[in-house]
């Protein structure tokens, strides 16, 4: 057997206090060989069925005994023929035995001594007695398996699935007992869950093997260094990717791989049909409306090139580092395998950390000649098991320029009748302790029990599309319902809290905007004009009827729109007057658009819309003027389509970079702008 390929046996319990999760055992492990039918086509799979009316094993055959155990699926190269044995799961009729070796004796006959992966997952309640071994006891029977397994490098997942309200009794203890004794033998690893949910996520669907990020010396002072390992703690699993198929080989060929490889050319712009070969071509990178040039070889004599290692920075509070600013992926730092002064050292470290309260602050870099630098925490992970040693999660620190914070106005800012009272206060309060999904002595959908919806969703489906290509999408499945909508029970329960919630707060209706518009533009233009026909010499002169005073700038009013935004230009009384200024004429302009009536504002529309382009033009402001004309065009198109055609017909369009350096359109971008609009509307 190849060392990179894996021989899985599942080992199902079916019997009756297995059924109510049946659906759930299903759905785990056709996700499972959905996996390796994309990633491991090589990979091997058997099913080994406990609590089945009927006996059907090699071993029951040969030595007799081994009841209610039956092989439904002998260890074959993963395929269709698979999932199918998953899907025709039978309910078992009597309690099963959950501890035997016939799995590991079905990896041991097929593969020898050979090396490879063997993994073994044992999915039961094991709530039933066992039956007596023919010699021994129980825990020798255990201990010859272990043996076996160890011998031939054999691993076990063992999940044990029992519901909240099953009575823990003396059977269970037992069982319990013999399944943590694999553990201790490290041959097995035991997982207990307790809802379909965390039963679902419990299995891991694709082994993927540990690889160290980093292996050297922990650097705590220039005199004190510790060897240590480095692994990822976790990792986000992603969708696969998704590669393009080509159908132009002929039906045929059984060996085309069908893949579509792309190839690009570079050619001259003084000589369009020349093209430039590799060792002719260089970056280049724009520097305002210019093309720097930059070689490979200054860009590696620039580049900072730190060296490898960990280095400690200092200890800090444990208080003082926010779990929310943990940044990607959790690291574990173990001392160095064999090395027992380093165990000692990080044991002691992480104990005296932990009865401090402390955390660690390190520098790292993971390879040599890495480009970048990570600084992160050391949290102690001290360890309950004797086989277990001590160790430390890492995780990255952000600096400050990926720091968001979002600063929200306090309420005691606001005027009294604005701020909520205590009933309201207090509603508000129990609504978010609502949400908790850890509440004391629960925790509902733990992250390491909960997979990825999504995910699961997608092979689901792929899977029914590569049977039946013109399959719709299905129904969301019941268990990943509990993961993606609320749960009914939590929300039965807390509807009191709901209730009082929403008689805590008075909703009123909120007056619509356009309404609010039209009350401004109510301002009837006969007043204006009865200010401006009888001005008083004496206070405005007649400078004051063309220009309003400077004191009264401040908004765009309806008689003269333009003449406000300019004025408004000129003043210049502070660094943000011009912004405040184009602010303004959008805001005015699309209140004109939203209240036209049969385009009885178009012209008026026109004439700000050319003198905001102006205008940006003039304080190399592009992009503002770009951002409105592609949001209202977006917004606003279905309405007013005639006035972007009148637009369109003046030449009023994006700004390029002909007309503005600052500007990131071309000018051909800006001619066909209303042409690309409407074909992605189509």
């Amino acid at each position: 057997m190849a060392r990179n390929k894996e021989a899985l046996v599942l080992l199902l319990d079916v019997g009756p206090s297995m059924h109510g999760v049946l659906q759930e055992v299903k759905n785990i492990c056709s996700t499972l060989v959905h996996k390796k039918l994309v990633y491991n086509r090589s990979d091997e799979v058997g099913i080994v069925l406990f609590g089945t009316k009927e006996t059907c094993n090699e071993l029951a055959k040969e030595l007799g005994g081994y009841k209610h155990v039956t092989v439904a699926h002998d260890i074959k190269v993963v395929d269709e023929g698979t999932s199918q044995a998953l899907q025709n799961l039978p309910a078992g009729s009597v309690p099963g035995d959950c501890i035997h070796d016939i799995a590991a004796d079905m990896v041991i006959r097929k593969f020898g001594n050979t090396k490879g992966k063997r993994r073994l997952c044992l999915i039961t309640s094991a709530q039933h007695p066992l039956r007596d071994p023919p010699e021994g006891t129980k825990e020798d029977q255990v201990d010859t398996i272990a043996d076996q397994m160890k011998r031939h490098d054999i691993k076990m997942e063992c999940i044990v699935f029992r519901e909240p309200g099953v009575h823990h009794n003396a059977v269970m203890e037992e069982n319990d007992r013999l399944l943590y004794q694999f553990r201790n033998r490290s041959v097995a690893k035991v997982v207990q869950v307790d809802s379909p949910t965390s039963l679902l996520g419990a299995l891991k669907t694709r082994n993927v093997l540990p690889v160290t990020v980093f292996r050297g010396d922990l650097e705590v002072s220039s005199n004190f260094k510790i060897k240590v390992w480095v692994y990822k703690k976790t990792a986000e699993e992603k969708f696969p990717t998704l590669k393009k198929y080509s159908d132009k080989a002929p039906p045929s060929d059984k060996f085309a791989s069908h893949e579509v490889k792309v190839d690009y050319e570079y050619k001259s712009v003084v000589e369009p049909d020349k093209v430039v070969p590799p060792d002719q071509r260089i970056k280049g990178y724009l520097y305002g409306p210019q093309v720097v040039p930059i070689s490979s070889a200054e860009w590696e004599a620039v580049k900072f090139k730190p060296e490898k290692g960990v280095k400690l920075l200092g200890f800090t509070d444990t208080s003082s580092i926010l779990r929310h600013l943990f940044m990607k992926d959790v690291c574990l730092f173990i001392p160095e395998p064999g090395n027992t002064k380093a165990t000692l050292a990080v044991s002691a470290i992480a104990r005296a950390m932990h009865q401090m309260n402390k955390v660690a602050i390190v520098r790292c870099v993971w390879r040599q000649g890495q480009g970048n630098v990570s600084i992160g925490v050391l949290t102690p992970n001290i360890s309950s098991a004797n086989n277990v040693q001590d160790s430390f999660y890492f995780n990255v620190l952000p600096f400050a320029e990926d720091i968001r914070e979002f600063q929200f106005r306090s309420f005691s800012s606001l005027p009294s009748s604005s701020q909520p009272t205590e009933e309201q206060q207090e509603a508000a309060d129990n609504l978010v302790k609502m949400l908790d999904l850890a509440p004391p002595g629960r925790e509902v959908l733990k992250p390491e029990f909960t997979p990825n919806p999504m995910l699961e969703r997608f092979y689901s489906y792929l899977d029914l599309k590569a049977k039946q290509p013109d399959a719709n999408v299905p129904a969301l499945e019941r268990c990943l319902r509990r993961i993606t909508e609320p749960d009914p029970d939590v929300i039965n329960q807390q509807l009191p809290l709901t209730q009082n919630l929403g008689k805590a707060f008075e909703l009123k209706e909120n007056p619509k905007k356009k309404a609010r518009t039209q009350d401004r533009l109510a301002y009837t233009a006969g007043d204006q004009a009865k200010s401006v026909a009888e001005p008083s010499a004496e206070k405005d002169g007649v400078l004051g009827v063309l220009y309003p005073p400077i004191e009264n700038i401040g908004q765009i009013r309806d008689l003269n729109p333009v003449q406000d935004f300019e004025a408004m230009l000129a003043k210049r009384s502070s660094s943000t007057w011009v912004q405040k200024a184009i602010e303004e004429m959008q805001k005015y302009t699309t209140a004109l658009l939203e209240n036209s009536r049969e385009g009885d504002n178009y012209e008026k529309a026109l004439e700000c819309f050319a003198a905001l382009r102006k205008a940006c033009i003039i304080e190399q402001e592009p992009e503002e003027f770009n951002q409105f004309l592609t949001k209202a065009y977006e917004r606003l198109k279905g309405d007013v389509a005639n006035f972007f055609q009148l637009l369109s017909s003046k030449n009023i369009s994006l700004i390029s970079k002909e007309e503005a350096p600052d500007s990131d359109v071309t000018e051909e971008m800006a001619r066909s702008f209303y042409l690309k609009q409407e074909a992605a509307c189509q």
